[in-house]
């Protein structure tokens, strides 16, 4: 049964159209790795399902609720986490701030850490008093991801993770990524460009281009190197 219904969604900025008619399905567990080249629609779609901008048409069902054009508070509330592009984490709170954030936003009760979020990223225990402003791009990267768990979440919404990290940081993210939903049984939707490390994690594949899903398929499927020249330009 699928944990999140996306049913023939448009979205647009002002008059600009930019979602048309998107269709997806996500269940427990699964990690859908959506690709497509800058500019088609990806973010507004995540935008779109933690409740930043409204869909103009289409129907978004989370866990058995109508979540269309719900706010962002009620939709974290139900147990969906965003982790922004850019990984958007508070600056000038420290780590501990950061993560008790997390905890406020989503189905978690009162202001108690995980201890699977230190479990993950014992690196956010060792620098838990720290600015997070003052962290690494990848140690931010991983206070993101960190925040986002805090919230005891049923679904993970990441938007270009590995930007901006180092290879060897964005190959233990692609670990991570697979130890927590091996552990949690969590759903994760994963917008990304780096196709390695989206198809070392992806139980499932799709493809957006003009703000449609033109393409869905197996991970083994987006090996195909004439399927990657025909819509990813690789």
């Amino acid at each position: 049964m699928s944990m999140l219904s996306i049913r023939d969604i448009d979205a647009a900025y002002g008059a600009v159209p930019v979602l048309l008619g998107v269709d997806l399905e996500l269940g427990a567990g699964d990690v859908l790795v959506l690709f497509g080249r800058n500019g088609v629609g990806k973010t507004t779609l995540m935008r779109v399902l933690i409740g930043l901008l409204k869909p103009s048409r289409g129907k978004i069902q989370f866990d058995k609720h109508d979540v269309t054009g719900h706010p962002p508070h009620r939709i974290a509330k139900l147990g969906i986490a965003y982790v922004p592009q850019g990984r958007g984490i508070f600056p000038k709170l420290s780590v501990m701030e950061n993560l008790r954030v997390g905890t406020r936003a989503g189905r978690s009760k009162g202001e108690s850490i995980p201890d699977q979020v230190f479990d993950y990223f014992p690196i956010l225990r060792e620098r838990r008093q720290q600015l997070g402003g003052t962290l690494s791009g990848g140690e931010q990267q991983m206070l993101a991801f960190g925040r986002a768990l805090s919230s005891n979440p049923k679904l993970l919404l990441l938007d270009e993770p590995s930007e901006g990290i180092q290879p060897n940081i964005v190959q233990q993210l692609g670990a991570l990524i697979g130890r927590i939903v091996e552990q949690t049984g969590i759903a994760v939707l994963l917008v990304e460009q780096n196709l390695d490390l989206g198809l070392s994690v992806a139980t499932r594949c799709a493809i957006m281009e003009k703000g449609r899903i033109v393409h869905q398929g197996s991970p083994e499927d987006f090996r195909d190197e004439a399927m990657l020249r025909r819509y990813l330009a690789i």
